[in-house]
């Protein structure tokens, strides 16, 4: 019988060896796939996350407000969220911690018609503003206006739901609130009816991180979430340095959203994702505690480690 080399029969045991299996992990989107993303779609298709030892799966909810609650209830292993809804949330006593930031400035601004009556805050007055989500909107709006010498009772709030740019270019209102600087201004811009945006962290409002992932607090030892934390950095790494590349993955798997208001959104983005993820800015969320404790939104403002941590 014909002797097979050593380094092939090493090769050979070797490949015998079971392939160990990647630890799975579940993550809850704030809602349907969009250039917010980017960074956890482009672990996925570039492989950070299997790099990690991960098996990740992107969830999309049914009902956006879901996600974090799941997390608390222990029926998901992270959450896609949002830095002032958390605060509100661990008031309440949900046990969520932040473990991550995703995209590191506000995207939520007042927006009116470039070409219409509103030049200023102040021309607010009497005028009706338009919004989505009650609450957080209401508090930041309420702060704007403050600035510029008005109340709130100075203005007469609509619901619009979520269709802000429509009923902003209809008439319907003459300002909204909470619409998207990366999204709804260039939906604007596409149709022929530009809009200006007053950007809440320069107009009263602490500046905050957009989104942000959270993790249950009794389960911050996990080490699949530093895992998951590490693969982030590469992921935003490469997108600031490959842009074009980083675009033609995220649609790889998702052709739908390739068209010009994506692909504007994520070029608006790019400059906003987290560079260091893991990052934590405790002044930050030291301001916005206080900032909501101000508004009413939340009983009293607690020590950082209630709200965020810094994985090691």
């Amino acid at each position: 019988m014909r002797k097979i080399p050593a380094l092939l029969a090493l090769l050979l045991c070797l490949g015998a060896r079971p392939v160990q299996a990647a630890d799975k992990l579940n993550v809850m989107l704030d809602w349907f796939v969009n250039p917010d993303h980017a960074t956890l779609i482009i672990a996925q298709e570039k492989g950070f996350f299997a790099q990690a030892g991960l098996e990740v799966e992107l969830i999309a909810p049914s009902n956006p407000n879901d996600p974090p609650k799941l997390v608390a209830a222990g029926k998901a292993d992270l959450a896609i969220s949002y830095q002032p809804q958390l605060h509100v949330q661990v008031d309440r006593g949900l046990p969520l911690r932040r473990v991550a930031t995703l995209v590191g400035t506000p995207l939520s601004a007042l927006v009116v018609l470039k070409d219409g009556p509103i030049k200023t805050i102040a021309d607010l007055k009497g005028r009706k503003v338009g919004f989505s989500v009650g609450g957080f909107e209401d508090a930041i709006l309420g702060a704007m206006l403050r600035k510029s010498g008005l109340k709130l009772t100075d203005v007469t709030l609509i619901n619009v739901n979520f269709s802000l740019s429509p009923s902003l270019i209809s008439g319907q209102v003459d300002a909204v609130i909470g619409a998207y600087r990366n999204f709804e201004l260039n939906q604007m811009d596409i149709v022929k009816r530009p809009g200006r945006a007053f950007y809440v962290e320069e107009e009263g409002v602490p500046a905050y991180d957009e989104l942000i992932v959270v993790a249950h607090a009794d389960r911050l030892g996990d080490d699949r979430l530093r895992r998951f934390v590490t693969a982030l950095e590469a992921s935003v790494q490469f997108l600031v340095n490959h842009p074009k590349e980083g675009w033609a993955l995220f649609i790889k798997g998702h052709k739908d959203l390739n068209d010009e208001l994506n692909k504007r959104a994520f070029r608006d983005t790019l400059p906003r994702f987290a560079l260091r993820p893991a990052a934590l800015d405790q002044g930050r969320y030291r301001r916005m505690a206080q900032f909501l404790k101000d508004q009413g939104l939340i009983k009293k403002v607690r020590p950082i480690g209630d709200y965020a941590v810094e994985l090691q």
